[in-house]
């Protein structure tokens, strides 16, 4: 994330005036680049994470309680359904039992603060400055990264579908090969993707209400296996002669995608925090109860023993984008009509020489729809 102020006169003015010893022209100055900044690093935040790739936004005034309607989502026959959010920043998201009708969503903020010498405002150092603003971005994004992907690990965690082939109708499934990812493996996460995509009526949606598998986020080492599948024989048998090579055009298209960002149609994103012993990876492992061990038993567990200390397993992540089953209410300033706002911090007094800003806004996480989200641990 870079945040980089353009070198105009307006702004070097601006910054200069931030710096003054006259309270009033400080003050004033603070209060327009507040106003200035704001819709700045609301769009650093909505374009930077990758929890704003798998939630939608549902804005609300700001001191409104947000409610979405389940009765439009789902078919009247399902009775009770589960969701999944967190009350708290941080907290433990928790799964709640809702009945085919208004659900309310609880909210809260998140904010951060800056501060720097208003003497480097005086020497109108830009580069000062836009470290400030973008540590300020950072420590939002940071903490809406955590909350978001904590409601998407327990969703998983927790999700039954009948459905579902897997494990006790769970969403998770074990890969072919211990500690290695396949060809076979996304195929049958494919599968049983398209067979949890059905429309509310439990048939086959119509158009593009629902695609199938569309993202995969995985470790760097998984990321690693998948360009292997260029120069590494798929072998789903097994003995080691029977090895079978992917086409030759698959094999080049990977190889001229270096990176390789896409494959059968799903988009791979490789996230540092996922893969053995990783933050996102230790969460999952932290969410999952003694009667959701991955394929056994509390005695004989195959995967994520909970009684073991270390553990070689890792969780690859699987969601449908076109469901619009994460969502993310957020709330809507009635000042400045977006949802990250700026103000001036003034804690400060005239003989510390300094100035700052706090910014913050106000969102909730939620799953309404777990059929969205399938796991693979390796």
């Amino acid at each position: 994330m870079k945040l980089k102020l353009k070198n105009t006169p307006e702004q070097v003015e601006l910054i200069r005036a931030l710096g003054s010893k006259d309270p009033h022209i400080a003050a004033e100055a603070a209060s327009a680049f507040a106003a200035f900044i704001g819709p700045v690093i609301q769009k650093v935040i909505a374009t930077a994470g990758t929890a704003n790739l798998i939630f939608s936004d549902v804005s609300y005034d700001e001191d409104d309680s947000p409610s979405y309607p389940l009765d439009l989502y789902y078919n009247e026959n399902e009775g009770y359904v589960t969701t999944w959010s967190q009350n708290l920043a941080g907290g433990m998201p928790t799964s709640q039992v809702e009945g085919v009708q208004e659900m309310k969503i609880a909210t809260y903020r998140l904010d951060s603060a800056v501060s720097f010498m208003k003497k480097y405002a005086r020497k109108s150092r830009l580069d000062v400055i836009s470290k400030a603003l973008e540590r300020m971005a950072q420590e939002i994004l940071i903490k809406q990264e955590r909350n978001a992907w904590a409601v998407v690990l327990k969703a998983l965690a927790e999700a039954s579908t009948s459905h579902s082939s897997a494990y006790n109708n769970g969403h998770i499934l074990l890969s072919d090969t211990e500690s290695k990812f396949g060809v076979n493996d996304l195929s049958r996460m494919l599968t049983i993707m398209r067979r949890l995509s059905t429309s509310w009526s439990g048939h086959t949606p119509a158009g593009g209400d629902s695609y199938g598998l569309t993202d995969l986020y995985v470790s760097p080492e998984i990321k690693q296996e998948i360009r292997g599948f260029a120069y590494n024989a798929m072998n789903d048998y097994a003995t080691e002669n029977e090895a079978i090579a992917l086409p030759d055009d698959i094999r080049s298209d990977i190889y001229r995608a270096a990176g390789t960002n896409e494959i059968y149609g799903v988009r791979i994103s490789d996230l540092l925090e996922l893969g053995v012993g990783k933050k996102y990876n230790t969460l999952f492992h932290s969410f999952l109860g003694a009667s959701q061990l991955i394929g056994g038993t509390v005695s004989t567990p195959a995967a994520f023993d909970k009684t073991t200390a270390a553990t070689g397993d890792e969780i690859i992540v699987g969601l449908d984008a076109s469901r619009e089953a994460f969502i993310r209410p957020v709330a809507q300033q009635h000042d400045s009509g977006g949802t990250f706002v700026t103000l001036p911090d003034d804690q400060f007094v005239a003989r510390a020489d300094k100035t700052g800003f706090y910014g913050f806004l106000e969102e909730g996480r939620v799953c309404i729809d777990a059929k969205a989200i399938l796991g693979m641990v390796v």
